[in-house]
């Protein structure tokens, strides 16, 4: 059984409020409209899905998101009069109903006006009439209108229709061929002139009537002058905001509109470019600074980062044997981008009370050896007993420790679920000890019940990744997820996280081939579930240039020239747009998200780059308005410096953590 009130409610949250969609007279009605009393029988599962669907004759259902915009740009208003062209199956009807005083609707098609009169009925819709006829002429005799909304596209505005506005009175209708539709706003401002306004391209059915099309192919009943509708790619380029230099404090500003956001998620489109770096660094300066972030997490291991974050917050050093971000791929995090951040994070923490300081913290579960180190560490230090308890409990993991991807197969023996039990008691016990310390424990004990935690996750994580199946990726991403809600509990109730990860990750899954088709989740998609509006989810892309990436796991870092994007794609339809570096804001630009929404390639490129095996290797199809909140733009791009032997400085603090 269909539970239609919470399909309503994820409606209104995934395809209503995240793209934009305010008025909250427009997001009551449709609370309170079911929309599964107006779709065809056998369809009810769909009315929810934000598609058009076949109603007959020709026509559609318009997708939900469609009916609120034309809404809402019409500024209907409670004790309204409306007039509405091409009832179809009377859902934006009985929308407009639960807002207006009244609601006039014309439909051509004799049937579906029958069938949508019967549903007002059912409804008790009292406040509707229908009437069968020429919509381009519209309903004089009701008029005039508060506002006009018309759900078919017109070859131009019919005159007919404008003046039926009353004064101050807005019509929105579609006007163009029926591939280069335009949806144009009018309003009234005198008796004899009107103000037009472009909200972007659309597509619907066309408008039959005199005043119209002459018939469903669009063919115009007299000649007409049509202005040409933009392309794509000219959308994109009315609606990017330019980027400004790094360096320039402008840059920062431009995001401050995420900025009363809980968690500001920031991705990037491979693991090698230096302006997706500094890009995130010049963001995350500006939210650190001026909005009260105090949390960077970012996708790298937990150990490793332990010890940015101890040099950053001025804490002690820690007894990590080895440098860290050793492991393949040093260059992802040992870069020259990164140091400079961390240069920053230091110095501005060093001007700061030690409680708001801000910390850089790894969310992933790869370096199984540095946290089991850690655990063992800290309970040297605070309770020996519990030490050799946990060196016992570890002891399964010990000969896998260096090359933890040999464990997955020696785990898949009944005999060592006892390593899983053991080390997640290992972790139970530091969670609880951290519960009954409560947050004045500390960092250490934070970091303590952090590292068991990875252990406890890398142990799964690396048993799993031998069955087919997205149980791995998963298990990565929830404990990801995980981490960071772990970092927001612990910094208190009014803490903000700034994440880093590659745009898989940040990107919702929901609407990639990794949730269509794999039955993947990320970091992305539960943040959007946990948190909901006080998530954003902020892409990068790049069309050309180079980037610094291996041909295979644990290969020689190269230097490789990124091909051209691929006709068909999100970025090639970016690059095509002629603007070198740019954020677009979807929810500032609802017309262009709707034309963006049909899913399309997207290019990924992580540690590993194939250029020869390109499509294969590194494309997926996307939806990239609803995978990201907004998206950051540099048409060519330059790959990340290493850091070397030449980058150690003489003479710098113990902690320094990038010395070779």
């Amino acid at each position: 059984m269909i539970d239609f009130s919470r399909a309503r409610e994820r409606m209104i949250a995934s395809h209503l409020s995240r793209r934009g969609i305010r008025n909250d007279h427009v997001v009551k009605a449709m609370r309170v409209v079911p929309r599964e009393a107006f779709v065809d029988p056998g369809f009810e599962e769909f009315a929810y899905e934000d598609s058009a669907l076949s109603i007959g004759h020709g026509q559609t259902i318009s997708q939900p998101y469609i009916v609120a915009l034309m809404i809402e740009r019409a500024e209907v208003q409670p004790g309204d009069t409306v007039l509405e062209i091409g009832t179809g199956s009377g859902y934006a009807a009985a929308v407009l109903s639960r807002i207006a005083a009244h609601v006039y609707t014309m439909e051509r098609h004799a049937g579906l006006a029958r069938i949508a009169g019967q549903r007002f009925a059912d409804l008790r819709y009292k406040n509707i009439d229908v009437r069968v006829g020429d919509g381009t002429t519209g309903w004089p005799e009701a008029g005039p209108f508060d506002a006009i909304l018309v759900a078919a596209g017109s070859p131009e505005i019919p005159y007919a229709l404008k003046q039926q506005l009353d004064l101050g009175g807005h019509l929105v209708i579609p006007v163009g061929p029926p591939d280069e539709q335009r949806l144009l706003k009018v309003t009234r401002v005198s008796a004899t002139t009107f103000k037009e306004q472009d909200l972007g391209g659309v597509r619907f059915v066309p408008l039959i009537g005199e005043y119209g099309w002459h018939d469903e192919r669009a063919e115009p009943r007299a000649r007409q002058s049509l202005r040409p509708a933009p392309t794509l790619s000219q959308m994109v380029a009315s609606a990017a905001e330019p980027l400004p230099a790094f360096d320039d404090p402008a840059f920062g500003r431009l995001f401050d509109r995420f900025a009363g956001r809980r968690v500001v998620l920031l991705g990037e489109a491979s693991h090698g470019t230096s302006e997706f770096y500094r890009a995130r660094a010049a963001i995350t300066r500006r939210l650190i600074e001026e909005h009260g972030f105090t949390i960077v997490a970012v996708e790298a291991d937990w150990p490793d980062a332990a010890a940015i974050d101890r040099y950053v917050r001025h804490r002690a050093p820690g007894m990590l044997q080895d440098a860290p971000f050793q492991r393949f791929p040093v260059w992802m995090w040992r870069n020259r981008e990164v140091m400079e951040f961390v240069e920053w994070m230091r110095e501005l923490n060093g001007s700061r009370e030690a409680s708001d300081r801000a910390g850089f913290h790894g969310l992933d579960i790869y370096n199984i050896r540095g946290s089991i180190a850690a655990v063992l560490r800290y309970l040297d230090q605070t309770d020996p007993q519990a030490a050799a308890v946990a060196r016992a409990r570890y002891g399964c993991l010990t000969p896998w420790q260096n090359e933890p991807s040999t464990y997955g197969r020696a785990a898949m023996t009944a005999g060592f679920r006892k390593c899983e039990e053991a080390v997640v008691e290992q972790c139970r016990e530091l969670l609880e000890k951290q519960l009954e310390a409560g947050r004045g424990s500390g960092d250490e004990l934070l970091d303590a019940v952090q590292n068991a935690r990875l252990v406890a996750s890398a142990e799964r994580y690396y048993r799993i990744m031998y069955y087919a199946g997205p149980d791995s990726w998963n298990m990565r991403d929830s404990h990801m997820f995980e981490t960071l809600e772990h970092l927001l509990n612990a910094r208190g109730d009014q803490s903000k996280a700034v994440v880093w990860a590659h745009n898989s990750h940040i990107g919702d899954a929901r609407h990639t081939d990794m949730g269509t088709a794999r039955e993947e989740l990320n970091i992305g998609q539960l943040c959007r579930e946990r948190y909901g509006d006080q998530a954003v989810l902020i892409g990068f892309g790049t069309h050309s240039g180079r980037v610094a990436a291996a041909s295979d796991w644990d290969g020689d870092m190269e230097v490789k020239t990124i091909r051209a994007s691929l006709e068909g794609s999100y970025e090639r339809v970016l690059h095509d747009s002629g603007v070198a570096r740019f954020l677009i804001d979807f929810a500032r630009h609802a017309p262009l998200s709707e034309c963006l929404l049909k899913p399309m390639l997207e290019r990924f490129i992580g540690v590993i780059y194939r250029p020869e095996t390109e499509r294969l290797s590194h494309y997926s199809h996307a939806s990239l308005p609803r995978q990201f909140d907004a998206f950051v733009w540099f048409d060519e791009t330059n790959p990340v410096e290493p850091l070397g032997p030449e980058h150690t400085r003489a003479g710098v603090p113990d902690t320094f953590p990038f010395g070779l």
